[in-house]
């Protein structure tokens, strides 16, 4: 690395060791700050131009040359290999430099790589919350589409991974409609408090040069500017925030997959992957895995590690910057592309699966999933609930122990353990009379659950 690409060789009589400068490199992961700290040049250049301390004339040139050096990058595809530096930001000087010649080194006047970086960091993870909020709801979307093709279906719910209560597959794909619902919430007010610009605190004092920090924000799109100058070079709560949003959705589609991976068992059955969304095994040709499933649920630790990366990192870190900071970036990153790759293979996932009515009925309607129903029915019929839950209790044991359903048992059968008991009782213990009676909101009867679809549906539109 030559010198003259660093921003800092002035005070240094020799070369740095090489393997200390590749030790010490960030650019083969800063580089995706590449378009947002170009832009915020840009608008630094501005700020320059306002402040006096650039003429018009280098203010233009530097803005054109800060245009060339974006276009230059997406037109060639080795524009990246062909100049060793440090870091993006030695990197788009050293091509300024190239093109405008010593007006570029006007540039990075009233400002650090401290409040530089952490304004790009800043602007780019602006965007990536935009594009997981994007994901959350095309995820979303999978989920209604799925409840809406399977309106009838009825499944067992599940306490303790065993039978509780029948429940519409439909109420279970609101459930974590709703989970992703509040991780949408989430992003928006990670994005609040990662749309501040630091942008004019330099190294940790503030900046010396009359520049405008509000509107350099406005013409960045940021709602505000930092307050303190310290805490804006040393702030990466941002970071955390977002890191902490992640592994919650990511704890969110791993249940999501645990769920489904069960479902598609052969002991539980109640639905199929498509084969475009399941592998085989190599050596058991009957063998239909969902892979991209237990892909899901693995990748979660890998976002809760970047978590607990970032947290580690900065716990114990004197204000104001420290070189510590550098290892921000590719927890976060490689936290927001799982995340963002595992809500698209979700919602991939959820389209190309079948659910099995009558699987799912038959389920439902065996191992006493309705001996809730039951207790219900006897306080109804001015029974005390604790007493009912206990005859109910003893008529599971009788009806167990003989191999019956609830329902199979004959009134007389049932009038051992409470006179209370007629024969509407036949009526009550159905099943479309229990998802009936869950009918106060948030519950799975069939016409709440239309209401909830409903409303869903608007959600996403807003």
């Amino acid at each position: 690395m030559n010198e003259q690409q660093k921003l800092w060789g002035g005070r240094f009589t020799v070369a740095a060791d090489q393997e200390f400068a590749r030790f010490n490199a960030s650019f083969s992961f800063d580089r995706r700050l590449f378009k947002a700290d170009v832009q915020a040049s840009i608008a630094h250049c501005a700020g320059l131009k306002e402040a006096g301390v650039l003429t018009a004339a280098e203010a233009r040139g530097i803005t054109e040359g800060l245009e060339k050096i974006l276009v230059t990058a997406e037109s060639n595809p080795n524009y990246f290999d062909e100049l060793p530096v440090e870091d993006v930001h030695s990197f788009i000087e050293a091509r300024l430099i190239e093109l405008t010649g010593d007006v570029g080194r006007k540039l990075h006047t009233g400002r650090s790589r401290n409040d530089q970086v952490a304004t790009a960091l800043r602007l780019t993870l602006r965007d990536e919350i935009d594009a997981l909020a994007s994901r959350v709801r095309e995820a979303q979307g999978a989920l209604l589409a799925s409840a809406e093709r399977y309106t009838d279906v009825v499944i067992p719910g599940y306490t303790h991974l065993q039978r509780a209560q029948p429940v519409l597959w439909a109420h279970w794909c609101l459930a974590y409609f709703e989970m992703l619902e509040r991780d949408a919430a989430r992003l928006v007010e990670v994005r609040g408090r990662t749309n501040i610009l630091p942008l004019g605190s330099a190294a940790l004092a503030g900046t010396s040069y009359a520049i405008n920090r509000e509107h350099v924000a406005r013409s960045l799109g940021f709602q505000s500017v930092s307050r303190n100058s310290i805490d804006a070079v040393s702030d990466r709560d941002f970071c955390i925030e977002l890191a902490g949003v992640a592994a919650l959705i990511m704890m969110h589609l791993s249940r999501l997959a645990e769920d489904l991976i069960l479902y598609a068992t052969l002991e539980f059955g109640f639905i199929e992957l498509d084969d475009r969304v399941a592998t085989g095994s190599s050596l058991m040709p009957q063998k239909k895995n969902p892979d991209a499933l237990e892909l899901v649920r693995g990748k979660a630790g890998r976002v809760y590690g970047h978590l607990t990366s970032l947290l580690v990192m900065m716990k114990g870190l004197p204000l104001a910057y420290n070189k510590d900071m550098q290892e921000d970036k590719e927890a976060i990153f490689d936290a927001v592309d799982t995340v963002r790759d595992s809500l698209q293979v979700t919602a991939i996932v959820l389209h190309h699966t079948s659910v099995r009515e009558a699987r799912g009925r038959e389920a439902a309607t065996h191992g006493y999933l309705n001996a809730t129903e039951l207790a219900d029915y006897l306080v109804r019929r001015g029974v005390a609930f604790r007493t009912a839950h206990e005859t109910v209790g003893r008529i599971v044991l009788y009806a167990a122990e003989r191999g019956r359903e609830l329902h199979k048992l004959s009134l007389d059968e049932l009038l051992q353990f409470n006179g209370n008991i007629e024969a509407s009782v036949y009526d009550a213990l159905s099943l479309e009379e229990t998802l009936r009676t869950k009918s106060q909101i948030g519950g799975t009867s069939p016409t709440r659950v239309e209401e909830a679809l409903l409303a869903a549906r608007e959600r996403l539109k807003t």
